[in-house]
């Protein structure tokens, strides 16, 4: 339970809270009747319905438009499979068309578990005692970081709970010290976040430390599901105060930001719409659609009985339609697939998805990564992850299905983020240099990390295919990116375009 000091943090910043709210000049994006009425209105969408739909989707994804609300409706309420066999397809050439066929690596790192919120699918809620709760000391972070490191990962996704001791000074630190580790050739050139909304103020503190983008999930957009899962009394029951934490992101000047939502907790359809709406009033406000949209599906958690037990638990078949809708309705969009899901779904939601990001040799307990032959330790763990492969492992599998791992994180050192990203994914041209700057790290991983297995399909075939495809599509870059892999092989390494 909580203690008197938790107690009284918590009532300090609900007050806050509150406050906002009570002043906030936003318009509540989501309408939970006009969602269901769009839904019922295209119940059941004809073939040429359908078709024109996914023409439309493939044409957006030169111009970056999103679908309208009608058009997502009508995919997600399609019932012809052959017309599902052509959604996959179109999702998997949208996303090969804007960003390549190249997969962004990134990995997990929980950094903190104590929070002040009792959602009821969290096996992180404060009232749950079968979990242990840990926050890493500098020593500690620094310690995950270097095993992360010597994997090769260059990219991460850093996890806090909503407590006093994960309060944005402590992020802040957190960055900072993830940036200042080194190993060899070693080094995190991103560090992404997901943590609990904050005031514009505190989203600038976190930008002077170098965040990469900030994600929010929205968990459920149904307003009465949020309030029954997320008691009133806690910072996280305020469903306004979290629908719009990157609208205010964004007013503090944080290039990138992602949404999601966790599919299991209501109507996979209406979730979806929901996401649409997010999107659509980003864009409206600012101009800036989101970086990344997630999708995690409801996974068991210890002493968690509604992530087995919810009636909108989503089946593999239905997530494999929901990722490739949110392909075709945000073209632009990063796609992200999580280690939550079993090996053979990620190998077929990949493809059949149009994913664009996912993450591998992933451990997910606070200080799971220095006890990485633990492929779980459940008492320190929110939720269950399927996938434990390595990432060498992962990334075999990878080379083996034809697309190109990649480490990239140029457009953050580039600039290539916020307004000046959004217009080179949504003409996509932005595959230009993903492809380039994704053969380099690709390299640098088979010099410092690679198996040997992995070494030689890589050397052999990865990287000759896709200098192969740049001489076709960009041959003004391939001689460069020719000379910088002979500069990768003599030990130079971060070279970018």
């Amino acid at each position: 339970m909580l203690s008197e000091v938790e107690k009284k943090w918590r009532a300090e910043r609900l007050a806050e809270i509150l406050r906002w709210q009570e002043t906030s000049q936003y318009q509540n994006f989501i309408n939970d009747r006009q969602i269901w009425q769009v839904l019922k209105d295209n119940t059941k969408p004809t073939k040429r319905e359908t078709l024109e739909v996914i023409e439309k989707a493939r044409e957006n994804s030169s111009s970056g438009s999103l679908l309208s609300p009608k058009d997502v409706a009508i995919l997600a309420n399609n019932d012809d499979e052959e017309l599902w066999d052509a959604i996959f397809e179109t999702a998997y050439w949208i996303k090969r068309h804007v960003y390549g066929n190249r997969i962004v690596i990134f990995a997990p790192l929980y950094v903190s578990s104590p929070c002040v919120n009792k959602c009821a699918y969290c096996g992180f809620r404060h009232s749950n005692d079968k979990v242990l709760k840990k926050t890493l000391s500098m020593e500690e972070l620094e310690a995950e970081v270097r095993v992360l490191i010597n994997q090769g990962h260059k990219r991460l996704i850093i996890v806090f709970g909503e407590h006093p001791v994960s309060d944005v000074e402590f992020i802040s630190r957190t960055i900072e010290k993830i940036y200042d580790t080194h190993d060899k050739y070693g080094e995190i050139r991103r560090v992404n976040i997901n943590a609990s909304p904050l005031f514009v103020e505190e989203y600038e503190r976190i930008k002077r430390a170098g965040i990469g983008t900030y994600q929010v999930f929205q968990e459920t957009y149904h307003y009465d599901t949020y309030c029954k899962l997320h008691p009133q009394n806690t910072l996280k029951g305020q469903y306004a105060w979290r629908l719009f934490a990157l609208h205010r992101a964004l007013e503090a000047d944080i290039d990138d930001v992602a949404i999601g939502v966790l599919f299991g907790l209501y109507h996979w359809r209406f979730e979806l719409l929901g996401l649409l709406h997010h999107a659509m009033s980003l864009e409206e406000e600012f101009g800036i659609g989101p970086h990344t949209i997630s999708y995690p599906r409801m996974y068991p958690a210890v002493n968690t009985p509604l992530t087995t037990a919810s009636p909108y638990i989503v089946s593999d078949a239905d997530f494999a339609k929901i990722v490739a809708i949110i392909r075709l309705m945000c073209p632009y969009t990063g796609s992200i697939l999580t280690a939550r899901e079993r090996p053979d779904v990620r190998r077929e939601v990949i493809r059949k998805g149009g994913v664009s990001q996912i993450d591998a040799g992933s451990r997910i307990a606070v200080g799971g990564y220095v006890e990485m032959a633990r492929e779980h330790i459940p008492d320190k763990e929110q939720f269950q992850i399927s996938d434990t492969r390595s990432l060498d492992d992962f990334i075999f599998e990878l080379c083996k299905d034809g697309y190109l791992p990649s480490f990239c994180t140029a457009g953050y050192r580039e600039g290539r983020t916020g307004a000046n990203f959004m217009p080179l994914a949504k003409h996509a041209s932005v595959k230009n240099f993903c492809i380039a700057n994704g053969i380099l790290t690709f390299k640098e991983y088979l010099q410092d990390y690679a198996s040997p297995r992995t070494k030689e399909i890589g050397e052999r075939l990865t990287i000759p295919q896709y200098l192969s495809w740049l001489d076709e599509n960009v041959p003004q870059l391939a001689p460069q990116v020719r000379a910088n892999l002979e500069m990768v092989e003599q030990d130079q390494r971060d070279l970018h375009f």
